[in-house]
């Protein structure tokens, strides 16, 4: 849209400043605090893979047996590097032969933590090395073979075999679609450690696991020969292991996660202590990783009021956006979320979504913008399900969005069948060629419902945010102020998970991501 909605800058000024403030505010509390998860995802960035005889994850093997001590607190970099080099082994190595109960990390000689910083950080540049090259042939894949034209197509796959998954995934992309999402098994975000090796059960989608990663990044590029453009991959960085996934993702070459700061506390009730800490060092690992994420605010419109509470989805963007900054991501690293939820009954309902969409898109104009499809409303009438999911890709590509989650005519009848998936990418493919440049061609009248609408949404946008910020997000999450659902500071799963650092502790893999993180968006001008 050329000209936008003409939106009042000072109103969006201020809701970036509030949310300033409220990540300024979830920063200070992260700063002194690691998670269980954290220091898995440490262990997996040193390279340390595979399982014990039973099964256990090897890098659970040794966080549990320092939590067990109450010697996490200097963190697991530090125990595993002064072990290398006391035995002169290899992170992997030192990590069997604790699980075998060769080694005992702590009864060995101890160098002191500030004395043992730089080979700490010697060992964290070694292993960030497979990272850059990883981010490097993405870049020359793109460069060589192109990605799909915005919005961009987005199909999901939920077989729960990854190798079902492989062909649902092949045949979306060979009928058109540019990203494949496969759906995760549910309740995996509840597991505190990440299933191994490749899986073929699994429950309303696929197990994430690293070696379904690699299964599935190599079909992908198969296709992406054959069809001439780089297909993207998307799994869901969320859950108790968030940046557990997140390094996998980064090792395998995920190009998109599904990565919200507040889905898994409102929606899956994981504690909130514990999911901001994560989430935090999850950004920094996909920002340094070159993949976009995608935020969850389309879910607030799943138990709330499109109508009434979209200026939730609005703030919730404003405080993602932040978060992410701050953690190192670039603009065109924020796949900012929400959806087309509105009940279909609703007069001049399509003036309203087309209002939602156009907002965040003036409001976020550089950022690849995830826009949802409806979902709420769907029924088992398939010729209205189609006819919606037409009107969605229509305020799609008249407001400019980047990233496209089609919508399925089954998705209130069964998961979606091949056919039903090339029905919704020929219904994106008709109405983005037919309208590619509608939203260039018109104008919004000033004063009218579109106009109205929007300033409505981003005043009260603008007046929680800014009560938010006095409030701080801990507080209003206890209160409900987002998709209605309260949350307690102290409750829900895996706060015994949250460790206080001790002084000395030192994590080098944050401080260098993040730092080279900064300076990419520097560069750019994100602001």
């Amino acid at each position: 849209m050329a000209n936008g909605l003409c939106l009042n800058q000072d109103l969006v000024n201020r809701g970036r400043k509030a949310a300033i403030s409220i990540s300024k505010d979830v920063e200070s509390f992260i700063e002194p605090r690691t998670t269980v998860a954290v220091e898995r995802t440490v262990g997996r960035l040193l390279g340390i893979d595979g399982v014990d005889s039973e099964g256990v994850p090897l890098v659970n093997v040794i966080v549990d047996r320092l939590l067990e001590a109450d010697k996490l607190n200097l963190g697991l970099m530090y125990w595993v590097v002064n072990g290398c080099e006391a035995l002169k082994l290899s992170p992997q190595i030192i990590a069997e032969q604790v699980a075998a109960g060769e080694v005992d990390l702590m009864a060995l000689e101890t160098v002191p933590p500030k004395k043992l910083k730089n080979k700490m950080e010697v060992y964290a540049q070694e292993a960030l090395k497979s990272v850059r090259e990883v981010r490097e042939k993405r870049q020359q894949l793109i460069k060589t073979l192109g990605k799909g034209r915005a919005p961009e197509l987005y199909v999901i796959v939920a077989t729960g075999n990854i190798y079902e998954d492989v062909i649902q995934a092949q045949t979306a992309a060979k009928n058109g679609a540019d990203i494949i999402a496969v759906i995760r098994t549910t309740g995996q975000s509840l597991l505190d450690y990440v299933p191994y090796g490749a899986t073929t059960e699994g429950f309303g989608g696929t197990y994430a696991t690293q070696e379904n990663f690699k299964i599935m990044r190599k079909a992908l590029d198969e296709t992406s020969l054959e069809v001439g453009r780089y297909i993207q991959l998307v799994n869901y960085c969320s859950g108790l292991c968030m940046p557990e996934i997140a390094a996998m993702g980064a090792k395998e070459r995920l190009d998109m996660m599904l990565n919200d700061a507040l889905y898994g506390i409102l929606f899956r009730d994981i504690n909130m202590q514990r999911t901001m800490i994560d989430q935090n060092f999850s950004r920094i690992i996909n920002g340094f990783a070159g993949i976009v994420i995608n935020t969850g605010e389309d879910n607030y419109l799943t138990t709330a009021d499109a109508i009434e509470e979209g200026h939730t989805v609005l703030a919730s963007q404003f405080i993602n956006e932040r978060l992410g900054l701050d953690a190192g991501l670039t603009e065109e690293q924020l796949g900012l979320g929400h959806a087309f939820e509105i009940n279909p009954q609703v007069e001049n309902g399509l003036l309203y979504e087309i209002a939602q969409a156009q907002l965040s898109k003036d409001v976020f104009p550089r950022s690849p913008l995830k826009y949802m499809p409806p979902t709420k409303y769907m029924t088992g009438n398939i010729f209205k399900g189609h006819l919606q999911n037409g009107l969605f890709n229509l305020t799609s590509i008249i407001t400019g969005q980047g990233i496209q989650l089609l919508g399925m005519l089954t998705e209130a009848i069964h998961t979606p069948f091949m056919h039903d998936r090339y029905l919704a990418i020929e219904n994106a493919k008709y109405v983005m060629n037919n309208a590619r440049s509608l939203g260039d061609e018109i104008t919004f009248k000033s004063g009218g419902i579109i106009q109205k609408r929007a300033e409505e949404v981003l005043n009260k946008a603008v007046m929680l945010l800014e009560e938010i910020a006095k409030l701080g997000l801990f507080k209003a999450i206890e209160r409900g102020y987002f998709a209605d659902i309260k949350r307690p500071f102290n409750g829900g799963k895996g706060l015994e998970g949250v460790i206080i650092k001790d002084q000395s502790y030192y994590n080098p893999f944050a401080e260098i991501m993040k730092n080279e993180n900064m300076d990419v968006k520097n560069s750019k001008g994100s602001v």
